[in-house]
């Protein structure tokens, strides 16, 4: 990934912030049939590595080898930046059109497990966190269905966990703007209705005044 030294992302709480706010991850391997690439939620485990399963149809886990390296891609919040939100367009007219994003890459050895303890792990796990932000005390629980149900689900599914080797991230926030024309694009981006967008360069923008003050 291009990662220029001023959108790259190094503040860890900001890179498991991502992952946990954009749980929906896209894998990519390559495979004696080509790349393959499937979309699975992940968690981060207790021990560091990535947590998730796949249907037991999916032909991920038969053209894969355990341990192999894959490339796991977290895509945050996005939008179309445009020149008219800058102030300083007005006076020279030297701005095009960018796209602000957030995107995190890991890489790392992904383990294919088959064992009914993995699997009822990780399903435990993916629905304890979803639910619990969903419904809260309501939450769904997996003795909430019949054990034989769950059962029968739980055959037909893999889990896997994927050992991280390196991440890397970043965060295209207009940090190459000016401060006029950084404040110009949070209102821009407000105004065309990519709150959050905003909402993560705005906090960008005072975590670096509260240190400027320090």
């Amino acid at each position: 990934m291009y990662t220029p030294a001023h959108f790259q992302e190094t503040n860890p709480d900001e890179i498991t912030a991502l992952i946990d706010a954009a749980p929906l991850a896209c894998i990519v391997a390559q495979t004696a049939e080509g790349l393959v690439a499937n979309h699975f939620p992940l968690l981060i485990g207790s021990d560091g590595a990535l947590i998730g399963h796949l249907a037991l149809a999916n032909d991920m886990h038969r053209l894969v080898a355990d341990g192999q390296e894959v490339l796991v891609i977290f895509r945050g919040d996005d939008a179309y930046v445009s020149p008219n939100f800058y102030p300083s367009k007005q006076e020279h007219h030297r701005h095009v059109p960018t796209w602000n994003y957030q995107v995190v890459h890991i890489y790392g050895d992904i383990t294919f497990q088959h064992d009914e303890r993995a699997k009822r792990t990780a399903v435990a796990l993916l629905t304890r966190k979803h639910e619990r932000r969903v419904n809260g005390d309501q939450a769904w629980k997996m003795t909430d269905a019949p054990a034989q149900y769950i059962d029968e689900m739980l055959s037909n599914i893999v889990a896997f966990r994927i050992d991280i080797r390196r991440t890397l991230a970043k965060s295209k926030l207009s940090q190459n703007r000016e401060a006029r024309d950084y404040v110009g694009a949070i209102d821009g981006l407000r105004a065309s209705g990519h709150d959050a967008m905003a909402e993560a360069m705005a906090q960008r923008l005072s975590h670096s005044e509260d240190a400027d003050r320090s």
